[in-house]
């Protein structure tokens, strides 16, 4: 199945009252919205990227994005010659992997680093493998709104995350997020991460759009779908290091 736009993340179903809900619904809400997030089988994506700088100066990237359920994640440049065939893979939380073409080998991405930021991205390498919110944080408040929910997540104990909260809007009539605030250790908002242009394609929630903003140096990374596949039958196989280090 084939569609001409997208990025990735993840969407719901459940009624609350406007006001505070308690934080077991909470809960509820956030395993559903992951459930939503990673509702396709598999799929595969070409994204445009664009790096903006504090002064508005910006440069862009074409990526390949790969993905087969929860855990196997892949993403390789494809544009401009000086990144292409870079690349990056997720096998599980614990198991990312970093593909550099000039060095022709495969470093594992060691935990202490994952807060890194990939390859000049505001992601960092941490923001890159999360496909589930619900197995690194537990919701610790929620406000109800006509449309929206605002989800307050904390880390859970023994959580190996880089962030002290997030703060997840999420839209009820779909259950697609739409707005992450993250935060450090010291309680600052250090990151935003919007998603827009949400629709329905082939029986999944997109959001076509995607703006990472760095509060502290003003850097930005926007995603915006150019291709889109879902449910193509991509083997386990795929998602090796051999592949990563496939030329394109």
């Amino acid at each position: 199945m084939r569609v001409s736009r997208f990025v990735v993340s993840g969407s719901l179903v459940v009624v609350l009252a406007s006001g505070m809900a308690p934080p077991q619904q909470g809960d509820a809400i956030l395993a559903r919205v992951d459930s939503v997030m990673n509702a396709p089988r598999d799929m595969t994506a070409v994204e445009r990227m664009t790096l903006i700088d504090a002064n508005g100066t910006s440069k862009e990237r074409s990526i390949q994005m790969y993905q087969k359920g929860a855990d196997k994640r892949m993403v390789r440049f494809i544009t401009p010659a000086d990144v292409r065939g870079v690349g990056f893979l997720r096998l599980a939380e614990d198991r990312m992997y970093l593909y550099l073409p000039a060095f022709r080998r495969v470093r594992r991405i060691a935990s202490s680093i994952k807060n890194e930021n990939f390859m000049g991205t505001d992601f960092s390498y941490e923001d890159m493998s999360q496909t589930r919110y619900g197995d690194d944080y537990a919701v610790t408040a929620t406000e109800t709104e006509p449309e929206t929910l605002t989800l307050t997540l904390e880390p859970k104990d023994g959580a190996d995350v880089s962030y002290s909260r997030l703060v997840m809007k999420v839209q009820r009539s779909n259950w697609v997020y739409t707005d992450i605030d993250y935060y450090d250790s010291r309680g600052d908002r250090v990151k935003t991460l919007k998603a827009s242009g949400i629709e329905r394609m082939d029986g999944y929630w997109v959001a076509q759009r995607f703006e990472m903003v760095s509060w502290k140096s003003g850097h930005r990374t926007v995603l915006e779908l150019d291709e889109l596949n879902f449910d193509t039958g991509l083997p386990d196989d795929f998602f090796t290091q051999r592949t990563l280090k496939r030329p394109i």
